[in-house]
């Protein structure tokens, strides 16, 4: 393989991954290890280990937390009946639920309170749709296609809203909602898209270099709904596309008689993954590499109050 590799632009951490990792990081500063972690705070191998090793211990079930510790809710969000355990039992609790996905819940709620139901487009049993549709006791309904969309009975249809996980396939979601739209006419729609700003502009992106490369390799591990998508979405386009949790998974027979390489990462891989790809690329035959260009991403979200004052501003 003699090839440019050519990456993706963006790729790689949003700003709720790095809010997330930013609040473990910080706690094991401020409390020392170990801090509990409810889920995978986000959804990498790497991330996940690299904390295990400064101290965080993951953690499903509350009863593994003993009183007074310090637990962490992931980037991923939880129900309401995990915040209310969690206070019962008296952890000294922070909430690393990116902030995108807070506002889906607040939505949820308010609408809730208005007689509103609910239907939620999301893959079954992912954290974060376990999380929303955990809001409320019932009146949300989980499609996962088109054809779920039929087989939906909201008690009522005169105050029905849609919402959606923020990690989808921006095509597949919006074939689902023109569904619910075609049954529900009258369904009330989020006033801005539930899909992440980090989502969308990642998926943007492989649209822009799929074309322009003969295979996509995108660094994720196997949980990463994002990731995956990004892996289909190339796929989608017709290019050959493959998802790697590390550069040791790279298989040098995806390279062969391939010219350019295209590169990305989803919003959970760290770059030090990205760089171990392209060093192992390099070792395969890669020559060049060069970045699309592509949109700048500036969203900081600030961490969350009892980390933040006695911790900034010191050696970090």
């Amino acid at each position: 393989m003699t090839a440019d590799i050519v990456l993706a632009e963006p790729r790689g951490f949003c700003a709720g991954v790095d809010r997330a990792i930013d609040i473990v990081e910080h706690a094991l500063a401020k409390f020392g290890r170990p801090i509990y972690v409810r889920h995978e705070i986000v959804h990498n191998t790497y991330v996940v280990n690299d904390l295990k090793e400064k101290g965080a211990i993951f953690i499903e079930d509350l009863a593994e937390v003993p009183p007074g510790a310090t637990l962490i809710f992931s980037a991923h969000g939880v129900s309401r009946a995990v915040q209310q355990e969690a206070e019962q039992r008296g952890f000294r609790i922070f909430d690393a639920t990116c902030p995108l996905v807070t506002k889906v819940h607040v939505e949820v709620a308010k609408l809730h309170k208005e007689g509103y139901e609910f239907i939620m487009i999301g893959h079954k049993g992912h954290p974060e749709v376990e999380g929303t549709m955990g809001q409320l006791d019932s009146g949300i309904h989980l499609v996962e296609d088109e054809a779920d969309v039929a087989k939906v009975q909201p008690a009522q249809t005169a105050k029905l809203a849609v919402v959606t996980q923020t990690t989808l396939s921006v095509d597949d979601a919006a074939g689902i909602l023109a569904a619910v739209k075609a049954r529900f006419p009258s369904v009330r729609e989020p006033k801005q898209q539930d899909i992440c700003y980090a989502t969308q502009n990642r998926q943007d992106a492989v649209k822009l270099l799929s074309p322009q490369v003969d295979v996509v390799i995108v660094v994720g591990s196997p949980t990463s709904s994002n990731s995956n998508r990004l892996r289909e979405l190339a796929e989608r386009m017709g290019t050959p596309a493959y998802m790697v949790d590390s550069a040791a998974d790279l298989q040098a027979q995806w390279l062969q008689g391939v010219g350019n390489v295209g590169l990305t990462a989803g919003a959970s891989a760290p770059d030090v993954l990205v760089q171990a790809v392209i060093a192992r690329l390099r070792e395969l035959g890669a020559v060049a590499v060069r970045t699309l260009p592509g949109v700048q991403e500036t969203m900081k979200f600030p961490l969350p109050k009892g980390l933040k004052a006695e911790h900034e501003g010191a050696a970090d």
